[in-house]
């Protein structure tokens, strides 16, 4: 099934063997740093941007800056094994582009950190087309509520949590690359946002138990 232009999906991947990839705060800079960089169609790789002086890296991001991003991202998180977006593809191919980029640049990151050799994440990612307004707003809750429905990290925790894009919505001065515009004009308060969530985190830890269940 492609992957259509202007349409919104729910990305998903996970570390091979279940290694726990995202398992630190120094590791969640680097993979939030990638994701930043490669929404945008870029010229050249991070690791070449870097040996750039400073004064060229400024230029070069002010230029890729005014530039359409591939893709727009509603809501993240990552997982100490696994990752979601929920984004909108931009241009074509942008989220084939997207996805390829951040998983080669963070594996080339974290073997060369960790002395290891080898695929670090699944060879396919999984996604989901999202067709329906309710159904745009139901996954982004899913996506901000994993921490919390895996039992990482209490509902109230959440609030300064960093690793996934809840935060984001509540400090914007906390965003990087999140598009907020679309949530908030829903939702219109803070309150109204948090409710949303929270209401659903005893439900939705239920299906994660039945999910297990079925599956052992």
């Amino acid at each position: 099934m492609p992957l259509v232009t202007r349409e919104y999906y729910h990305l998903y991947n996970k570390s091979i063997a279940d290694e726990r990839i995202f398992a630190n705060l120094e590791n969640l800079a680097k993979i939030l740093e990638i994701t930043d960089y490669y929404r945008f169609n870029q010229r050249i790789r991070l690791s070449k941007f870097f040996e750039l002086p400073k004064t060229a890296q400024q230029i070069y991001i002010k230029e890729i800056q005014k530039t359409t991003p591939i893709i727009d991202i509603y809501s993240f998180s990552f997982m100490p094994n696994h990752f979601h977006f929920v984004v909108k593809q931009l241009q074509n191919d942008g989220i084939l582009k997207f996805v390829s980029n951040i998983q080669n640049s963070y594996a080339k990151y974290f073997d060369l950190k960790n002395n290891r050799e080898g695929s670090l994440f699944l060879s396919s990612f999984k996604y989901k087309r999202i067709i329906k307004e309710e159904q745009f707003f139901h996954v982004c809750r899913y996506v901000h509520l994993n921490p919390v429905t895996s039992y990482i990290i209490d509902f109230k925790q959440l609030t300064n949590y960093p690793y996934n894009s809840y935060s984001c919505y509540l400090n914007s001065s906390l965003n990087r690359f999140v598009n907020r515009e679309l949530i908030m004009n829903f939702f219109k308060t803070n309150d109204r946002f948090v409710k949303f969530h929270q209401n659903q985190v005893d439900y939705q830890r239920k299906l994660k138990e039945i999910e297990k269940l079925l599956l052992d």
